[in-house]
């Protein structure tokens, strides 16, 4: 098992596969990074080298108790790209992973990026507020951190469910990828979920979105009802000076496990692009 100590001595787990050009993945809340395996597996056999970390307090990295915030996680894949030595980098974050990529640019430049993929991401900005009025309400997120508080597990076992679009007419439920939801989430520190929701859901991302100046897609499902398109995906697409908007009808918010093989030939395309 593969692991870096930051500067501020926070052990974070990496998967380091392949050769050939490095994509890096920056997983969702409250996952790890086997929630990219069936990404990582495509890409690996196209002949790309793909690497995916473990967010701090996530999966098999450091349950520390600090650092549950935007510029850490950005530093942290810093720091694992840096460790790497990584070079023309393809960056692909899903959810607060897009968070954390667009962040990282804002932080650290495109000194070592190629691209970037945003993915039913939460910038700009998730929560409402004065000057984001058609955001998540807080009540709404307060009940995600209440539920988290009182029985993380339960609701862990009851969130896959709007998470994948298994609550949908008609939808074909996987138990499986809702077990492993839950598994991956289990993993990590009830902490790191806490305090993770404030960072994605209430930090203001508009300026790290106009820093991104490398190709970058911006891809959603239009039926995300996790982090709705309009108030994200739409809007990033619009701030990112070199940006494409790719919407998929019906998609949920996990669309890259439930439709990954729509979602990887067309990552595909715009990396071979």
């Amino acid at each position: 098992m593969s692991y870096i100590t930051t500067k501020d001595g926070t052990e974070i787990f990496y998967k380091d596969w392949g050769k050939g050009q490095p994509i890096v993945f920056s997983h969702g809340w409250p996952l790890s990074s086997d929630d990219w395996d069936p990404q990582m597996l495509y890409f690996v056999q196209q002949g790309f080298r793909v690497i995916a970390h473990d967010r701090r307090g996530h999966g098999r990295s450091a349950q520390v108790g600090f650092g549950h915030d935007m510029d850490h996680y950005a530093d942290d894949l810093a720091a694992v790209v840096e460790h790497l030595k990584l070079e023309k980098a393809i960056h692909v974050g899903h959810s607060t992973g897009g968070g954390e990529v667009a962040r990282y640019i804002a932080r650290h430049g495109t000194k070592r990026v190629a691209k970037a993929v945003l993915i039913s991401s939460v910038p700009p900005l998730m929560a409402k507020s004065a000057s984001n009025p058609n955001g998540v309400p807080m009540e709404v997120l307060d009940g995600i951190r209440a539920g988290v508080a009182g029985n993380r597990t339960q609701l862990f076992r009851d969130f896959p469910a709007p998470f994948y679009g298994f609550n949908r007419p008609g939808a074909k439920v996987s138990e499986g990828i809702a077990l492993n939801w839950w598994r991956q989430g289990m993993m990590g520190s009830i902490l790191a979920h806490y305090e993770g929701i404030k960072a994605f859901s209430e930090t203001d991302q508009t300026e790290d979105l106009k820093k991104i100046d490398v190709p970058a897609l911006v891809m959603h499902g239009d039926d995300d009802q996790v982090v709705p398109i309009a108030i994200s995906s739409e809007l990033s697409a619009k701030l990112i000076p070199n940006a494409q908007l790719k919407v998929y009808k019906g998609f949920p918010h996990g669309m890259c496990a439930t439709n990954a093989d729509v979602i990887n030939p067309d990552l595909l395309a715009f990396f071979k692009s």
